[in-house]
């Protein structure tokens, strides 16, 4: 059985990192959506209700879960599931310079490898930061993110 992890904040969950979800279930038997978070760190959302989203997200897909970690390495969480394979999505140049040193970190502490895949490219401006700063400023990020998390952000983000 290939168990892929696949990690991230998700703070919240965006239309691009469903995309690569919904993609790795196609391609893995598993996928375990890792919420790592640092509980010293205040979200926008809380830990509980990223889980939810993403289990709402996902929930017409067989073998995808989400689960929480946090302060561990990712490696160690790899371990902890079973993970036999890091999924990383990327949405173009900036992300592989970003993501590639802490894959060869990755590997070197346990040989876990990490696989890219390229997200859709109609979502490659999506980012959860940059939704959060568009929604605060009172711009429309519907279907950069579900409705109901569109709706969250404009009743918990300060607006002009």
């Amino acid at each position: 059985m290939q168990r892929a992890l696949c990690p991230g904040s998700y703070d919240p969950v965006t239309a691009g990192h469903v995309d690569i979800i919904r993609r790795a279930a196609t391609i893995y038997d598993e996928v375990v959506v890792a919420v790592l978070h640092n509980p010293a760190k205040q979200g926008t959302f809380a830990v509980e209700e990223r889980l939810a989203f993403i289990e709402e997200e996902t929930s017409d897909l067989p073998g995808v879960r989400a689960e929480a970690f946090a302060n561990q390495l990712l490696v160690d969480v790899c371990t902890q599931v079973g993970a036999t394979v890091i999924l990383k999505g990327l949405r173009g140049g900036t992300d592989f310079a970003y993501e590639m040193p802490m894959a060869l970190m990755n590997r070197h502490l346990t040989g876990i490898e990490t696989v890219f895949l390229p997200g859709d490219p109609t979502l490659e401006h999506v980012s959860s930061s940059l939704v959060k700063e568009v929604c605060r400023l009172g711009g429309d990020v519907t279907g950069m993110v579900s409705d109901r998390v569109r709706d969250e952000l404009i009743a918990r983000l300060p607006r002009p």
